[in-house]
């Protein structure tokens, strides 16, 4: 398992637990959720739209982190259970 590089090594599996479940903070959801909505009603300025974007790439990021984590914990019970 350790030869694959999308596997979180060093982690526990509370660890990995807390960021396969991870998700954005109440606040920043609300901000998105605004922001997509001005986006939709062409409302946006140019700080807002470049904050929008800021916003997608994070929850990019923290979807990548999640399956990672959701991967790396399926990939040590499979080697528990030898499948």
């Amino acid at each position: 398992m350790s030869n694959d590089p999308e596997v979180l090594l060093g982690l526990s599996n509370g660890e990995l637990e807390a960021l396969a479940e991870g998700i954005l903070a109440p606040s920043i959801q609300a901000r998105l959720d605004e922001l997509i909505a001005r986006n939709r009603e062409g409302r946006l300025s140019s700080d807002e739209a470049a904050e929008l974007d800021r916003l997608l790439t994070r929850t990019d990021q923290l979807t990548l982190v999640r399956t990672r984590a959701r991967y790396t914990l399926w990939h040590q019970r499979a080697e528990v259970t030898g499948t």
